[in-house]
């Protein structure tokens, strides 16, 4: 089903609500079906993320945004003739860090904007050599078309902004005394997404959506109007031919690009392998970034950076299942081209 509403999961939007024994944990049940399934092609975990929480808890992580934005030109280029069976663009454009770091949205519900702005980063630097973070708060917070900030968004919307009022630096949340790197570093501390882990948990509800401040943080130097950097185009991928190829074409040609999948209750549980999905309880929309591709133990699959710090999955990256659109990971593709 085209995904053409983002139904943003920061989290998870539970289904048929009830309340669970504060001891246990919601997805055990997900994490013992998969694990005993004699073909299963990934590993799932138990979160301690969600011990103790209720599935009304766990709802209020995500956001649903009733209606549609107007799409992006939509793009179509000649697939390559010789696509490698793998690809990572780290190993690509290692030049460019920015393509490996994985971020933290925090208790948010920014990963709309997470996907676009690490995409976008990536493309300054392979496209015009410039090694810096494109803003998801600034994003997230002064773009109104997009949706709800926190409470979530249409990443079509944040590429489209991207190219009409430019998006200033950013990067990862900073410590009070080093916000002098960047412009508008994200307002939000990086916490624990579904796991135990070197970072406190995150809230079980949802952030609220800082107020829009075109200033940069003290102690940065260039002004914010000088800081904005924009796209020179933005635009949807046309998967309707040659999908598979048409986003391996744009990923080796340009660069990274943003993706949109329905997540269902077995995917939080993700730790590593090629993840296919079993369970029937969809949950929403998570917005990702695509880096590349491969194989593993006859498995095709997407090389994906989700936004839930580096401690969850596989250090912050997922594999999932590449040819069969799985759970819509091949429908909604957007990305576009920095501005000099």
């Amino acid at each position: 089903m085209k995904l053409t509403v983002l139904l943003l999961v920061c989290g998870l939007l539970a289904i048929n609500a009830a309340n669970i024994n504060l001891d246990t944990y919601p997805f055990e049940k997900e994490i013992a079906m998969v694990n005993s399934l004699p073909d299963a092609t990934w590993t799932a975990g138990r979160q301690e993320r969600f011990k103790g929480m209720t599935e009304e808890d766990v709802a209020v992580l995500c956001g649903v945004i009733n209606g549609t934005y107007n799409p992006l030109p939509i793009m179509s280029i000649p697939v390559l003739k010789d696509i490698p069976a793998e690809f990572d663009a780290r190993t690509k454009w290692a030049r460019c860090p920015s393509i490996g770091t994985i971020q933290d949205q925090s208790n948010c519900g920014s990963c709309w904007a997470f996907g676009a702005a690490e995409a976008m980063s990536d493309r300054y630097c392979i496209h015009l050599n410039m090694s810096l973070n494109i803003s998801a708060a600034d994003l997230m917070e002064c773009c109104e078309s997009c949706g709800n900030g926190c409470e979530g968004g249409f990443p079509e919307a944040a590429w489209n902004y991207w190219t009409r009022s430019g998006i200033c630096t950013g990067g990862l949340y900073e410590k009070s005394e080093d916000k002098s790197s960047t412009c508008k570093p994200y307002p939000l501390p990086s916490c624990e997404h579904h796991i135990v882990g070197k970072e406190p948990p995150c809230s079980k509800k949802i952030a609220k959506t800082p107020e829009c401040t075109q200033t940069c943080h003290k102690g940065y130097t260039t002004p914010y109007k000088q800081d904005l950097h924009y796209g020179s185009v933005s635009y949807s991928l046309d998967v309707s031919v040659n999908g598979v190829q048409s986003i391996q074409t744009e990923i080796m040609t340009n660069g990274p690009v943003e993706a949109a999948f329905t997540v269902y209750s077995d995917f939080p549980t993700y730790k590593s392998g090629v993840y296919k999905r079993h369970s029937l309880d969809p949950l929403g929309g998570h917005a990702v970034k695509i880096l590349g591709w491969g194989v593993l133990n006859g498995e095709p699959y997407w090389l994906v950076a989700n936004s839930w710090n580096p401690d969850w999955g596989n250090k912050g990256f997922f594999l999932i299942l590449r040819g069969h659109n799985e759970c819509g990971i091949e429908e909604q593709i957007t990305a576009g081209m920095p501005k000099n």
